[in-house]
C-alpha cells in the first residue's frame, strides 16, 4: 500500500456553485487539509472559487475553467491544475446537469446533452488523472451517480439522467476493476434528494416534507452529507474499498 503524500491535491468538478454539492466538497475537504484544483465551466468563477477557499482553509487552490463534455478541455485543465499543484491523490467527478424533460417529449439534442455531461465528463475526467495516479501508483476517484439510475427515475430529472448515472456506476465498476493493480480505488456515491438547486431550484419546507416521505430518515439530505461521504471515499484509510456504489440517501433505495 503506498502511503499518502503530506502535501496532496484533490481536483473536484463542478464546484463554483455556492449551493451544489462540488462546493461544499471543495470546502469539506480543504478544512481537512487538501490542497484543492476546481473544473467548473466559468474560468472566472473558478478562479475566484480557488482563492476564497485558499484564503479561507490556507490551502493552495487553483481554478480553471472548462467543459467536462470537452476531452480536450478537461484534460488541458488538469494538465494546468498540476502544473500548480502538489501531487495530485483524488478527483471528486461531481459536475452534471438535470434533465426533467419527459420520455415522450425527449430530443436527440438533449439526450445529446445529458449523456456528454454527467457521463462521458466522468470518462474524461478519470481518463485523465489515472495517467497521473498510476504513474505516481496511489489514487481516489469518487464519482457521483444517483438514486434516479437504480430507481429508473422517478425523481426530478428523467430518463437519459438515469441512463448517464447507471453508466457512471458502470464505469465505476470497470475502471476499479482495471486501476486496483495500480493503488487506485474507484467508487461512486448515489445521493438521495439533496437540497440544491439540481432539483429544480430551492426546495419549499412543502416539497421537503414531501419528499421525506419516502426516506427511512426524517429530513432531506443537505451537500454536507455527500461531501463528507466522498472526504471518506477519498481517505487514507480508505484504500480496500473499490468498486462500490454508496447510497447516501436516507434510506430511500434499499436493496
Amino acid at each position: 500500500m503506498t502511503a499518502f503524500p503530506i502535501e496532496r491535491t484533490a481536483i473536484v468538478t463542478g464546484a463554483v456553485s455556492a449551493r451544489g454539492i462540488g462546493r461544499a466538497t471543495a470546502s469539506y475537504l480543504a478544512a481537512k487539509g487538501w490542497n484543492i484544483g476546481i473544473i467548473d465551466l466559468d474560468d472566472a468563477a473558478c478562479r475566484i472559487a480557488a482563492k476564497e477557499l485558499g484564503a479561507e482553509y490556507g490551502v493552495k487552490a487553483h481554478g480553471v475553467g472548462a467543459n467536462v463534455a470537452s476531452e480536450a478541455e478537461v484534460r488541458s485543465a488538469i494538465d494546468e491544475l498540476e502544473a500548480e499543484l502538489p501531487q495530485l491523490v483524488a478527483l471528486a467527478n461531481v459536475a452534471g446537469v438535470s434533465s426533467p424533460v419527459p420520455y415522450l417529449e425527449l430530443e436527440a439534442t438533449e439526450w445529446d446533452r445529458v449523456l456528454n455531461i454527467n457521463l462521458n465528463g466522468v470518462h474524461y475526467a478519470t481518463r485523465r488523472v489515472a495517467e497521473s495516479m498510476v504513474r505516481n501508483r496511489i489514487g481516489r476517484i469518487v464519482n457521483i451517480s444517483s438514486v434516479s439510475a437504480q430507481r429508473g427515475g422517478g425523481t426530478f430529472s428523467k430518463t437519459p439522467y438515469s441512463v448517464a448515472k447507471a453508466g457512471v456506476i458502470g464505469l465505476t465498476r470497470a475502471t476499479a476493476r482495471e486501476l486496483g493493480e495500480f493503488d487506485i480505488t474507484v467508487n461512486a456515491i448515489s445521493p438521495g434528494p439533496i437540497d440544491t438547486d439540481i432539483m429544480g431550484g430551492t426546495l419549499s419546507e412543502e416539497r421537503k416534507d414531501e419528499l421525506t416521505k419516502d426516506l427511512v430518515v426524517n429530513r432531506v439530505g443537505s451537500t454536507r452529507d455527500i461531501a463528507a461521504a466522498i472526504a471518506f471515499l477519498i481517505s487514507e484509510d480508505a484504500g480496500y474499498i473499490s468498486g462500490q456504489t454508496l447510497n447516501v440517501d436516507g434510506g430511500l433505495y434499499m436493496h
